[in-house]
């Protein structure tokens, strides 16, 4: 089976793919960046799943793996990250990942998530919490229409004043409803909240 490890740190490609390359079941190549994997998938694949890395220079959130989704051979993509909040991952699932890879996870627990997305399953790390029916739903989905008003301009880091003013809502209002997607979204403040809607790539 080939596999596709797209990241910018050649100390992490190497411990993967000697986890990967020691069962002799996979193959291995490699790309440090967004645009050596896509030209990786159009001239040398097919790949029967792409690992890439969620926060490489020059990419934007979830940019990468929409666009290698789009190619011709677009194979099956699964996200490597050390840092993605639950409510992100939920939203790499919904644009078409198949999984979500701790950088800290151990070699077994690896090989089996491999295993199993390669054969046509989902991975859902522990780390992320329970996966359950919410990690299969969006962002647009978690959220109201209202809420997902609030969440665009908590992104442009408008106050809870200007919120009210745009909407014509009080600022009592768009405090509770300001409170209500943090917990939905897993997000601690504001300025967490304004990044899982940019990494998500919502506006």
């Amino acid at each position: 089976m080939r596999i596709l490890i797209a990241d910018d740190h050649g100390l992490l490609i190497d411990i993967f793919s000697q986890y990967l390359e020691g069962t002799g079941e996979f193959t291995v190549e490699s790309a440090a960046d967004l645009g050596g994997a896509l030209v990786k998938v159009r001239t040398s694949g097919p790949f029967d799943l792409v690992l890439l890395d969620f926060s490489m220079p020059g990419m934007r959130g979830l940019e990468g793996l929409r666009r290698i989704l789009k190619l011709e051979q677009g194979p099956r993509v699964a996200i490597i990250s050390g840092t993605i909040s639950a409510s992100v991952a939920r939203e790499a699932l919904s644009q078409g990942a198949v999984g979500i890879i701790p950088k800290d996870i151990s070699a077994e627990e690896f090989i089996m998530a491999v295993r199993n997305m390669v054969n046509g399953n989902r991975y859902w790390p522990r780390s992320l919490g329970a996966e359950g029916d919410k990690a299969n739903r969006s962002l647009q989905e978690l959220l109201s229409p209202r809420e997902m008003q609030v969440l665009e301009r908590l992104t442009r880091g408008l106050s809870n004043k200007e919120i009210g003013r745009e909407l014509e809502v009080s600022e009592a209002t768009v405090k509770l409803h300001v409170k209500t997607l943090y917990r939905k979204i897993d997000a601690a403040n504001r300025t967490q909240a304004a990044m899982i809607g940019r990494d998500a790539g919502l506006f």
